[in-house]
């Protein structure tokens, strides 16, 4: 069913206009918009419970009633079903209508506790703003009201108080509709109909804390809120959240120093107003006992807290001691895609006019080539999936990668007629409303390429259904161990189609940013090759000498570091010993590492020094999503200890180093980045606050330019022959320091296992739950096995980041313990 041609949300807004008349008014509208909207949006407010803006109508609550006049006369009616027709006469204030409305009210507090002193709704509650507003002042009903247990846990994050709730089916139709988890629905019937979850499931989705933002009772309540603040306590500012590349909108909310809770804002252009629930209740991190709140030297073999003035030395010293030693291209930089664009243009900055090495990534060799995901051709947004014929899904799965996207394509596929195709190893989220969907053995998508390209066999209709356009085509790797030529294949062959708009995508939440400001060894800030003469004279008047050798990338780095050739190494929010396979021997095998972070993991551990900086909510700067649109972030809270930002922290280092970052503050870094940034010029924090731009500006910014196009090659790489191959993918919640750091989501982890096809198991004579061995490329495991028929006989899944590692390599080799 394609809905949005009565709602002027979600699709391109209606232009065509009719004349209605509101209690006496004539009065302009979208012609085909649905009453409630129009009245709303020519400043008439009307009270609704059910009714949603991005959820499809349905009138159970009665209290949107106004009085419409018809051919047989004047009769009430919900304004939340009912399109605008031209010459419409409306009443909403008649005395009909607000007697209506009154009679709603009583009704629907028969039941209701009203325990508005202890509900966590009080003071944002809908029904307690309506009673005030559109009530009767008294209830005739005296009789005991309905009782149940209360709350009642229907998930690890989320409450149900029953007898509070209303039955305006908000969040079933949520989880229907949007999505696509119908765990929640109403139960028994009459007097005893309430909403609940089936008999022994849990309300396991990862949206669920999206119902409790839009019950408009309080009788879904999230647990790490719950009692914690009343609305008029909090302060809040909106932002951009820190936990992927989708770049939601999101109000932090903060109450005595301490953050209390995320809220979704509904930004078209990207979130539509909802958050995966590792986005809503993943603040708990920022403070965690866990936080690095005073710097670190490494004396006697272990790390011991000293002051800033000291770390700052024996930093400075160590990075002069290597380049004196070995040169300047013995040292090099990863990370940055979890800060702010400013403090990766102050990291490179740092790097290549501070030490003078373009050995820098904020990739960790789980990404695609920064050419790609900054000049791929037709570069695709968020918005074009609203208006796709046909949408094209090789990337990962986006429900645990990416999983606001992933709404999004699910709308464009359930709701307004786009055909999907969906290629993946293994079940995907997006299985149920996907047209198309192939699997695949890791290592063998070359064929699947080959064959969907030529339109051959049972891919024949997918290949025809790729010449509807707009086409939107979503490119990514699907696994770590899926060779990233693939994905550049993929992209190769996408750009061939007719109407086409690409979207490559990755997951860390600022990586485009970081390649933008230069944290690639190819690449200068504004998405400039290294090599583009014109480009770096300009750079060089504002930076001084850039470095001449050619750079490293994460692999090369890490490699270079094991082999003796690169020495030393700065980390900004990296963990490479916990994510890249060589990371921890690379780590070990360094002469002088200096690491900017938050908390002490893997690799900081193995440091020489350590800063402590800030992070989400102590900073203020902007951040680039997937699609290039760059957003503000803004600070509320002060950090802990003797936490510092890290551009501060880098300028400090420099100075020490007899060099300057020119790093004054980050609304300077800012400005400088709009100078000398092509892809960024124009943009500035003013124009991200008012106006469009709240809804954030996507780069190339009005007076920039994208520069050169990059049109990735159509050669896949050969297929992997090996018996087993090895499907590596992130699940939502994982090992993660941010995940772990925070004890809402950290016990959502689940507990590592290794995935099978039922066939091969059998062939093996494996059980489920019986003890399986794994050897990959860079290691080996002992783990439970566990069954999947969604996976290609011969290949095998494992969740990644969940403290087993054995290598990205595609091949592996399987055995039953006995």
């Amino acid at each position: 069913m394609k809905w949005p041609a009565t709602s002027t949300k979600g699709g391109a807004p209606l232009s065509e206009k009719v004349t209605i008349t509101v209690d006496g008014a004539e009065r302009q509208v979208p012609a085909g918009s649905l009453l409630i909207e129009a009245l709303q949006e020519v400043g008439v407010y009307i009270p609704h419970f059910c009714w949603h803006p991005r959820m499809k109508p349905v009138g159970m609550c009665r209290m949107c009633l106004v009085e419409v006049e018809g051919p047989r006369g004047t009769a009430l009616g919900t304004s939340c079903t009912m399109p605008v027709a031209d010459g419409m006469v409306v009443h909403t204030n008649s005395p009909t209508v607000e007697k209506a409305q009154e009679g709603i009210l009583e009704l629907l507090l028969i039941n209701h506790p009203l325990d508005c002193p202890v509900c966590d709704k009080g003071g944002e509650c809908p029904l307690q703003d309506q009673t005030v507003s559109h009530g009767p002042g008294e209830s005739r009903f005296v009789e005991e009201k309905r009782h149940y247990p209360k709350p009642i846990p229907i998930s690890e994050l989320v409450l149900l108080d029953r007898e509070r709730c209303i039955l305006c089916a908000r969040c079933t139709r949520f989880s229907d509709e949007i999505s696509g988890d119908p765990l929640i629905e109403f139960r028994d019937r009459g007097n005893t109909t309430q909403v609940n979850t089936f008999p022994d499931e849990p309300f396991a989705s990862y949206f669920s804390g999206n119902t409790v933002q839009i019950c408009p009772v309080g009788a879904l309540t999230a647990t790490p809120y719950r009692f914690r603040a009343r609305p008029w306590d909090l302060e809040a500012v909106e932002s951009t959240c820190p936990h992927c590349s989708v770049g939601c909108r999101i109000s932090v909310q903060a109450s005595q120093g301490r953050v209390l809770r995320f809220q979704g804002v509904d930004n078209d252009a990207t979130n539509q107003g909802w958050l995966c629930d590792k986005g809503r209740f993943g603040f708990e991190f920022i403070h965690s006992p866990d936080r690095l709140t005073a710097p670190l030297v490494r004396e006697d073999g272990a790390l011991r807290e000293t002051t800033w003035a000291e770390a700052l030395e024996r930093a400075a010293e160590g990075l002069d001691s290597v380049i004196t030693s070995s040169g300047a291209d013995s040292v090099a930089g990863l990370g940055g895609a979890r800060g702010t664009n400013e403090e990766a243009y102050a990291f490179g900055k740092f790097l290549r006019s501070g030490l003078g090495t373009n050995s820098v990534d904020a990739q960790l060799g789980d990404g695609l080539d920064p050419r790609l995901l900054t000049g791929v051709v037709s570069r695709g947004s968020i918005p074009d999936l609203e208006k796709a014929g046909a949408i094209l899904l090789w990337a990962p799965d986006l429900k645990e990668e990416l999983p606001v996207l992933y709404l999004r394509v699910r709308r464009a596929a359930a709701e307004l007629g786009a055909r999907l195709i969906v290629v993946h190893p293994r079940r995907n989220g997006l299985d149920d409303v996907a047209e198309f969907s192939f699997r695949y053995r890791p290592g063998a998508g070359a064929d699947v390429l080959r064959s969907l390209a030529a339109g051959e066999g049972d891919y024949a209709e997918a290949r025809h259904a790729l010449t509807e356009g707009p086409v939107v085509a979503i490119v990514g790797r699907t696994g770590l161990a899926e060779d990233p030529r693939l994905a550049e294949a993929v992209a190769g062959f996408a750009a061939g189609l007719h109407d086409v708009s690409i979207m490559p995508v990755v997951r860390r939440p600022n990586v485009y940013g970081a390649i933008d400001m230069g944290l690639a060894p190819g690449l200068l800030p504004g998405r400039v090759p290294v090599d583009d003469a014109g480009a770096r004279a300009s750079l060089e008047e504002v930076w001084g000498p850039l470095p001449d050798a050619a750079g490293r990338d994460a692999g090369r780095v890490l490699s270079g570091l094991i082999a003796g050739e690169v020495k030393g190494l700065v980390l900004l929010g990296a963990d490479p010993a916990a994510d890249h396979p060589e990371g921890s021997a690379a780590l070990e095998a360094a002469e002088f590492v200096v690491a900017l972070d938050m908390f002490r993991t893997v690799s900081v551990e193995r440091a020489d020094v350590v800063f402590p900086v800030l992070g989400f909510g102590e900073v203020e700067g902007t951040v680039t999503n997937l699609e290039g649109r760059v957003q503000k972030v803004n600070a509320l809270l002060s950090g802990p200890g003797l936490a510092r930002p890290s551009w501060e922290a880098l300028e400090d280092l420099a100075g020490r180093m007899h060099r300057s970052l020119g790093a004054t503050s980050a609304a300077a870094l800012g400005k400088e980045i709009a100078a000398v940034a092509p892809a960024y010029r124009g943009i500035t924090w003013d124009s991200l606050v008012w106006g469009a731009g709240r809804e954030g500006l996507v780069a190339p910014g009005p007076e920039g330019t994208s520069g050169p196009e990059y049109r990735p090659s159509e050669e896949a790489p050969a297929p992997e022959t090996a018996e087993w191959t090895l499907h590596l993918a992130r699940v939502l919640y994982d090992g993660g320091t941010l995940v772990q750091a925070g004890p809402s989501l950290a016990r959502l982890a689940p507990d590592p296992a290794i995935y099978l096809h039922p066939d091969d198991a059998g062939r093996l004579e494996i059980a489920e739950g019986s003890q399986v061995h794994l050897t990959g490329s860079k290691g080996e495991a002992t783990l439970t096995a566990a069954f999947d028929d969604s996976l290609v006989p011969g290949a095998v899944y494992l969740p990644f980041n969940l403290g087993v590692s054995v290598g990205t390599g595609a091949a592996v080799t399987v055995e039953a313990v006995s």
